[in-house]
């Protein structure tokens, strides 16, 4: 069961902000989403194709610097740049 506890952990954990009456109707909302999964896990799959498969595998490729030719002109648009890269406020406090 989800409780208003747990939503209201999971709106800390996604910085988000929600009042009393969101997070009720909000813990509603998931638990009838869950329920829903649990219904979905009852039906038989057997023998039927995903319709997500595809033929595509993990492929990886070294992670390497690169130039880029317009640099200049993207931290020409950023508001704060610091030793040539953009500079942001820190976002995350726990």
């Amino acid at each position: 069961m989800i409780t208003r506890e747990d939503v209201k952990k999971m709106a800390d954990l996604a910085r988000i902000e929600l009042d009393a009456s969101e997070g009720a109707a909000l813990a509603g909302d998931l638990e009838r989403i869950l329920d829903y999964i649990e219904k979905l896990k009852e039906v038989n799959t057997k023998g039927v194709e995903g319709a997500a498969t595809t033929a595509l595998v993990n492929e990886f490729r070294l992670d390497a610097a690169r130039s880029f030719e317009n640099s200049a002109a993207l931290l020409d648009a950023a508001p704060h740049t610091e030793h040539g890269l953009v500079s942001v406020k820190k976002i995350i406090e726990k």
